[in-house]
């Protein structure tokens, strides 16, 4: 029995037969498999999109791109809308300009803009902190320039504020919840989400949505909080030990649930 909010919560393991995934649809996926080894129906859903700024509603940030020496890239959707905005305004960036990425594939991905150089290149594994030793080593000569989404970058900001990084933050695009209206009179077992925007995109678009008898399935500590503040009960959770990926977490809970 688990407690969340002050309610007892029983498992029942009640068989699965369709899931929602909060995501659009790759082309490859391990969830495919599942769908095939359990007979499933999984649908693919974004909660929430990404809508570009345009240059002329950039402006009005009296920012200029190339006025930076370095860029910090936070995700795919930041290269993509940066270089945009960048090709809109006919600002070109320099090739001594520094790229700090959080990820190795966040970094790769950068390829497809500029001609890559390990020496301006600066990738971490999976958080802002692992960019340390890179921006601490930086920091005095570069100017910093943190292209976001209109919901900002509060935990890599703060980040960058205890290192004593100078930057500016810059919107490039906004995130908004999707029209998920043609879902109302949907039922699913399983919906499946990965960030807390996506949980508000529900609640957006179904302000008086009941779990009921639903499977609610998460990934990261920010979309469990977000579940459990919303008084929702996170059936699958990962990464987990045993599960570190959500189709690990799916099929564990599956071999139990869907058990002839």
């Amino acid at each position: 029995m688990d407690v969340v909010n002050g309610k007892a919560y029983v498992e029942t393991y009640k068989k699965v037969r369709s899931i929602l995934v909060s995501q659009p649809k790759p082309e490859r996926s391990p969830y495919y498999e599942l769908e095939k080894k359990y007979e499933l129906q999984i649908d693919w859903r974004p909660f929430i999109q990404v809508e570009a700024l345009s240059a002329k509603e950039f402006r009005k940030q009296r920012i200029r791109p190339d006025e930076f020496s370095s860029i910090i890239f936070t995700s795919k959707n930041s290269i993509d809308h940066f270089f945009s905005i960048c090709e809109e305004m006919r600002v070109k960036m320099s090739q001594e300009t520094k790229y700090f990425c959080l990820t190795d594939a966040v970094a790769n991905y950068l390829q497809k803009f500029i001609i890559y150089r390990k020496r301006k290149v600066f990738s971490g594994t999976r958080a802002i902190q692992d960019l340390k030793p890179y921006l601490m080593k930086h920091k005095e000569k570069e100017k910093f320039l943190l292209p976001c989404s209109n919901l900002g970058a509060k935990q890599i900001t703060s980040v960058l504020d205890e290192y004593g990084v100078t930057y500016q933050e810059a919107m490039m695009y906004n995130v908004v919840s999707s029209d998920l209206s043609d879902l109302k009179n949907i039922y699913y077992d399983v919906i499946v989400f990965f960030t807390p925007l996506e949980i508000e995109g529900l609640y957006e678009n179904f302000p008086d949505f009941s779990q009921k008898a639903t499977r609610i399935a998460v990934f990261g500590s920010s979309a469990l909080k977000a579940v459990q503040d919303k008084g929702l009960y996170p059936n699958i959770k990962a990464p987990e030990p045993e599960t570190p990926s959500m189709t690990m977490a799916l099929e564990k809970y599956l071999q139990v649930s869907n058990k002839e």
